[in-house]
């Protein structure tokens, strides 16, 4: 199963450091944070890697290259040269499908690359499991921090999903096995969101997830990447 790595936003509240510098590549414990997804994708057996770029995407490029040195081969789908920017995160997947599947029933790994999460592991027992059921995304989920008090959806003991009603006690930590049939009614080169489109899978009981274990970061600011980087690394 292959991996993308959505790497195409501009990082705003991550500036000045993504001012000249995509976000991906600002260093954490002396790698860019885009590294450690590699490293842990390539730990867990995923052989091929798409990266979606449009911020300063010829440095991705430039600095990651083939991605041999991890024994892993990339691929990049780059929304900046193609359509003068991101296409947003459902867009920016629309746009990956033909490097990523075959099918519509086909399934990827996805991962966002600003988040640290040095202890997850992309098993491939998750993935089988996932690729014979019949849900269109399998996410991982965080307790609701509080920049999303309200949280994005209900989880119940057998795994299921649920968006509507009062107990969305987790928000989508941004790491999720996907079906390609997820975004099939994108347009290639569409800006559009990932959010509706999980919602709509909830309603239709198409939609699983698990609590995630370890430590999860959304790195959004310098002070934020200046504290991780101050801490002791794991992982």
């Amino acid at each position: 199963m292959k991996a993308l790595i959505l790497a195409a936003g501009r990082g705003e509240r991550m500036r000045p450091l993504s001012d000249h510098i995509p976000k991906p590549l600002l260093r954490l414990h002396g790698k860019p944070m885009i590294e450690w997804h590699l490293l842990a994708l390539a730990r867990g057996g995923v052989r091929e890697v798409v990266i979606n770029t449009a911020w300063l995407e010829d440095q991705l490029v430039e600095a990651l290259g083939d991605g041999s040195r991890w024994g892993l081969t990339l691929r990049y789908s780059m929304e900046g040269r193609d359509h003068g920017g991101a296409l947003e995160t459902a867009g920016g997947i629309a746009k990956a499908l033909p490097l990523l599947v075959d099918r519509d029933s086909d399934c990827f790994w996805l991962i966002s690359a600003d988040i640290h999460v040095p202890g997850f592991r992309f098993d491939s027992g998750h993935s089988r499991a996932f690729a014979h059921s019949r849900d269109l995304a399998h996410l991982w989920l965080v307790p609701n921090p509080p920049y999303n008090a309200e949280g994005d959806f209900a989880l119940d003991a057998a795994g299921r999903l649920a968006r509507d009603g009062a107990d969305r006690r987790w928000t989508y930590a941004n790491i999720a096995l996907c079906r390609a049939a997820l975004v099939a009614g994108i347009v290639p080169g569409k800006h559009a969101a990932l959010g509706p489109l999980l919602f709509d899978a909830a309603r239709a009981d198409r939609l699983s997830g698990e609590a995630l274990t370890g430590a999860w970061h959304n790195v959004g600011s310098p002070e934020q990447l200046a504290a991780l980087n101050a801490a002791p690394a794991t992982g």
